[in-house]
């Protein structure tokens, strides 16, 4: 018996099995899919986990308990105490319905003479009839969901077949443009260092070290100069000063000159902000609103010049004649049309921020007198200090005018009631920042 009894243990193998099992099983309760389902199907196996796809049933997949690995047999030995319990647990409800509305719900086992007995469920006509009517939508749902998740299965299998190969197609195509794929990364990546630098270089105000400013003109300044003088012989040059390449570039080539020129404009825009940086040094209240001004000046002035810049890439790129001089004409004189549409509200903008330059009063209120500040105070509440060149908001709240017009770079409201003070006009750029969006077209 010592020999059966080692037979009918547990072996590694179907240790491991069932541990295996398991952990799919705690995997597929938690909503996690497994492994496998991973690796097959991917993209299925994400829709399942997102909601998207209703996740499929496991009513074809084998027992654990029941199955054997590799011819081996595992026996359970249940006490007559646990045995009960499962009985109890296998009960079925029995509902019976009475005249008056009243219910009363009661267990109902089999008989343990009748072997594996059936759960008994009785009910009356009512829920009977509740049952044929709402029979027919129960299923017709059930059909719409099974054809939606077939489709949505259907489209998942063929977007997992087509992945392998344009993954393949998007690796030659980045060994075809190799050096400009690295490149447009690296004057991106630069360009987003750049800005977050030129804003924390605006932040420190009056701290902001002479040297430094320099050190970082000049870093700017090569950095352009070199990837200029690197692609001196690849048309770059011309359409600085709005003049069409001298060849028909292909698309892609004429999209990597449009980044690198719209990328490259923006960083020495950022040489001329530090130069306004170093000349609004020690500036203070009327002299820190007019550096804001002065940088969001020329933000909107760089973006004018940056939506004329395309402009000479694609008007060559689409008069093109082997395509038949109507089509090609026709072509182009749609781009400018689209063209001329944005180029008009940077001008606009352009506009605007040269009068808000011009204008000398705040427009979010006005300067306090002293009998003004004497009432409020004489502390400003942004800075927990004497006010200096002191504001009066149109909520009769008085604030420095360095520190509130730091504060409305970010906000329109009071720093204290919360009240709408400063007018929707031109989004401000005095923080030192630059957009970061791709002017290509």
């Amino acid at each position: 018996m010592e020999g059966s009894g080692d037979m009918f243990r547990g072996s590694p193998v179907a240790g491991s099995s069932s541990s295996a099992s398991s952990s799919s099983m705690s995997s597929r309760r938690y909503g996690f899919p497994s492994a496998a389902s991973i690796i097959q199907a991917p993209l299925s196996a994400l829709l399942e986990y997102s909601g998207i796809l209703p996740p499929r049933s496991n009513q074809h997949q084998p027992n654990p308990d029941s199955v054997s690995n590799d011819g081996e047999v595992s026996i359970r030995i249940i006490g007559a105490t646990e045995q009960d319990n499962r009985r109890e647990d296998e009960a079925t409800p029995l509902v019976v319905n009475v005249n008056d509305g009243s219910a009363a719900a009661a267990g109902m086992t089999s008989s343990p003479s009748h072997g594996d007995g059936e759960g008994v469920s009785r009910s009356g006509s009512g829920n009977v009839d509740a049952e044929a009517g709402g029979g027919d939508g129960v299923g017709a749902n059930g059909r719409d969901s099974s054809y939606q998740r077939y489709d949505i299965q259907h489209a998942a299998r063929w977007i997992e077949q087509v992945l392998p190969f344009s993954l393949l197609l998007l690796v030659v195509f980045i060994r075809q443009h190799l050096q400009g794929f690295f490149v447009t990364i690296w004057i991106a990546a630069v360009l987003f260092k750049s800005n977050d630098i030129m804003r924390k270089q605006t932040a420190l105000k009056g701290e902001r070290k002479m040297p430094v400013l320099i050190g970082i003109s000049v870093a700017f300044a090569l950095h352009v100069v070199g990837v200029y003088w690197w692609y001196q012989n690849d048309d770059l040059m011309y359409p600085l000063v709005m003049l069409p390449p001298k060849e028909i570039p292909p698309f892609w080539h004429a999209i990597f000159i449009i980044m690198v020129n719209d990328t490259l404009a923006r960083q020495a825009a950022m040489i001329f902000k530090c130069i306004l940086l170093m000349y609004y040094k020690n500036s203070r209240g009327r002299n820190y609103r007019k550096q804001g001004q002065m940088l969001t000046l020329v933000e909107y002035l760089l973006l004018l010049y940056r939506a004329l810049l395309p402009t000479p890439v694609w008007y060559r790129f689409f008069l093109n004649k082997e395509y038949g001089s109507l089509f090609s004409s026709l072509m182009t004189g749609l781009y400018l049309t689209f063209k001329l549409t944005s180029v008009v509200e940077k001008v606009q903008s352009f506009f605007a921020s040269v009068k808000a330059l011009s204008r000398k009063e705040v427009h979010y209120g006005a300067h306090a007198t002293s009998e003004q500040v004497v009432a409020a105070g004489d502390l400003c509440a942004i800075c927990q200090e004497k006010m200096h060149a002191p504001i009066l908001l149109r909520c009769k709240h008085i604030f420095c005018e360095d520190c509130v017009s730091e504060w409305f770079e970010r906000e329109r409201t009071c720093p204290l009631c919360r009240a709408l003070v400063k007018p929707a006009d031109l989004r401000s750029f005095g923080d030192g920042s630059t957009s970061l969006f791709f002017q290509l077209f």
